[in-house]
């Protein structure tokens, strides 16, 4: 059966309005005068609608449009919530439901230690909320299992608690808190957390013909994705798009592990770079680990830096599986080397906006990054790396002794034990995304089997060592 490109209609809306507003673009259309033509394409009249109307369905489009074009309402930060999207899901907390059977013991109310419990006539239990301190207690104690912690699907999923309900009811990002993991955005039901998106920017740099060659620098995770075609057709498509040229990034992952290879060797503890959003994990959770961070530069950000600096009036566009790169372009690590960031899902709408199909085309093989280089999106890839790179040094003397953090809570685990001066290692790799960026949240519906595409992706690379 031939696979899905996307996992539910949330995200088909997401990229019908990406892809519409991508071919208004290309056609030359001003996006505030084409916003009810693209709307009534995506939101046909007719159908069912998805909110009360059609006609708030196509407002939702309308703000999603404005993410399109990288500005919501005036602002521009990576992750920010649609608030006309957002259901206003009922405040998260313990709740009783229908499964009560108004039994005879009440261990709930028994368990609960300020009497919140009441019993009505029926025997049934309910929550006094201006009692209740969410311990519980009512919950474990209940044998039926009718008392439920109801939590909002943004909140739950948030592993640093930047994202709440505001006064009007919508959900909101605390930007201090936020480390653009994509996590809120991916598990909405209703699609309300978006991220930016720099598609429209993209495209008018690729259109301006100002004689700024731009470069795209694809990620090596592209191996595990689009399942309507090779690895090497879609660098094809990526250069029919309008392209330039396109690079690797395993190229600039090669570099990380040397340079973090060498920063190991002098000081002996590190937690990686690579991964955006556990670094901004670190800073906004384990604070006092902040000294053990890594300060080499992303496979992102050393790709960029050498095309850059071969070609300094070059426009490059970072390609990958990650909203967290939105957010790291804009750092002083990257900002002079990275010009626009795409994710995988953007550029399936890029793609189809311009009618390209993946099949039809000849391959086009690169080169660029080793087979280590090219293994970087997996978990425990980028561990392998530098364990590689160490050696290629002549220093079989120093031990790597990685700890792989395969998906944030793992990642918590390894930073409470560092924290603690229990951890039992001398790197962390840190990846935010369970089995590393090739499951990230920019990316489609992954292959079929996908670390096989990504281990078969890596042994097809010429270069067999980090030095090469």
């Amino acid at each position: 059966m031939p696979q899905k490109k996307f996992e539910n209609k949330v995200e088909v809306i997401k990229y019908k309005v990406l892809r519409e507003l991508a071919r208004a673009i290309w056609e030359d259309h001003d996006p505030f005068t084409v916003f009810n033509d693209i709307a009534g394409s995506v939101i046909k009249k007719g159908e069912p609608p998805m909110s009360c109307c059609i006609y708030k369905d196509r407002a939702i489009v309308a703000d999603r449009m404005r993410m399109g074009i990288g500005e919501y309402h005036g602002h521009n930060d990576t992750i920010q919530v649609v608030d006309i999207a957002c259901d206003e899901c009922p405040k998260a907390g313990y709740m009783v439901t229908d499964l009560c059977r108004g039994c005879l013991a009440h261990n709930c109310r028994e368990a609960c230690p300020r009497d919140a419990i009441a019993i009505d006539e029926r025997g049934h239990s309910h929550i006094d909320k201006s009692r209740c301190v969410e311990c519980g207690r009512c919950s474990q104690a209940c044998q039926y299992g009718a008392i439920i912690n109801l939590q909002r699907p943004c909140e739950k999923v948030c592993p640093t608690g930047a994202i709440h309900m505001a006064e009007t009811g919508e959900a909101v990002v605390d930007q201090e808190k936020c480390i653009v993991c994509g996590q809120c955005v991916y598990h909405c039901p209703f699609g309300a957390p978006n991220d930016i998106s720099a598609i429209v920017k993209v495209i008018r740099q690729i259109k301006a013909n100002d004689g700024r060659k731009v470069y795209a620098i694809v990620a090596p995770a592209v191996s595990a994705q689009f399942p309507g075609g090779t690895t090497e057709q879609v660098y094809t498509a990526i250069k029919k798009v309008g392209f330039d040229e396109v690079v690797e990034v395993a190229k600039g992952a090669d570099e990380t592990a040397r340079t973090e290879a060498a920063e190991l060797l002098e000081k002996g503890f590190l937690t990686t770079s690579c991964c955006p959003a556990f670094v901004e994990y670190i800073h906004v959770k384990f604070p006092e680990l902040d000294k053990y961070v890594s300060h080499t530069l992303s496979p992102m950000a050393y790709t960029g830096k050498a095309i850059k600096e071969a070609d300094p009036n070059a426009v490059v566009v970072f390609i990958g599986p990650c909203m967290a790169k939105k957010y790291e372009r804009k750092k002083d690590c990257s900002k002079d080397y990275i010009d626009h960031v795409l994710t995988f899902f953007e550029l399936q709408a890029l793609f189809d906006s311009k009618g390209i199909v993946l099949s039809e085309l000849e391959p086009t093989d690169l080169q660029d990054g080793s087979s280590f280089g090219r293994a970087y999106c997996k978990s425990g890839g980028v561990a392998a790396s530098v364990a590689q790179a160490v050696k290629e040094m002549g220093r079989e003397d120093f031990e790597v002794k990685p700890v792989i953090c395969n998906g944030i809570e793992e990642c918590k685990a390894a930073l409470m034990k560092a924290k603690a001066g229990r951890l039992d290692g001398n790197i962390i790799e840190g990846m935010c995304c369970p089995d590393g960026c090739m499951r990230g949240m920019g990316t489609l519906v992954n292959k079929q089997n996908s670390m096989k595409f990504v281990t078969d992706y890596a042994a097809s690379a010429q270069k067999k060592t980090i030095f090469d």
